[in-house]
């Protein structure tokens, strides 16, 4: 045999007896981040690899081993996240329209605004919620605390409101 065939051999040997602690050790490390714990266990496994000449003989002090490589990486990668700026999510600008900006459109689009002001607090609340966020009627009862019936005809009033306001400036 060769040596890394020897050294190979050592590896997997390594890698059936701890694997499964090691990952779930990673695991608790980066409070649940899966993906995470499994490239750090990779990345362990790598490193007794690339020193599998050095490594213990014996079942505790390898494990002690790998349990200290694997910590110290973990402490690298949370060093690294704090030294960098945050990351940004990616806006998803789906919902945006993708129709040609025209004048009658932003004056169509300024004018509901404009009618959705002047709406009571209470009716904007209830459209916001039925028809933006598409609640159920129930579930924006229940939020605000208020009988079914009063969060439909808050909508019917408001909608109709709208109508005639838009109505006016046609």
């Amino acid at each position: 045999m060769t040596i890394t065939a020897v050294a190979n051999d050592r590896i997997e040997a390594l890698h059936t007896a701890h694997s499964a602690s090691l990952l779930r050790f990673l695991i608790r490390l980066t409070h649940g981040e899966q993906q995470t714990a499994e490239d750090l266990a990779q990345e362990t496994m790598v490193r007794a690899w690339r020193h599998a000449d050095r490594l213990p003989d014996d079942f505790a002090a390898e494990r002690r081993w790998l349990f200290t490589v694997a910590r110290n990486l973990v402490i690298d990668l949370f060093r690294a996240r704090k030294s960098r700026p945050p990351e940004t999510p990616v806006l998803d600008l789906g919902w945006i329209s993708t129709a040609a900006d025209t004048p009658e459109a932003a004056i169509a689009t300024q004018s509901i605004l404009t009618a959705f002001q002047r709406l009571s607090e209470a009716q904007r609340g209830v459209l916001i919620d039925l028809h933006l966020r598409g609640e159920q009627p129930q579930a924006v009862a229940d939020k605000l605390r208020i009988p079914v019936g009063t969060v439909k005809s808050r909508a019917h009033y408001a909608l109709r409101a709208l109508r005639q306001e838009m109505e006016a400036t046609v």
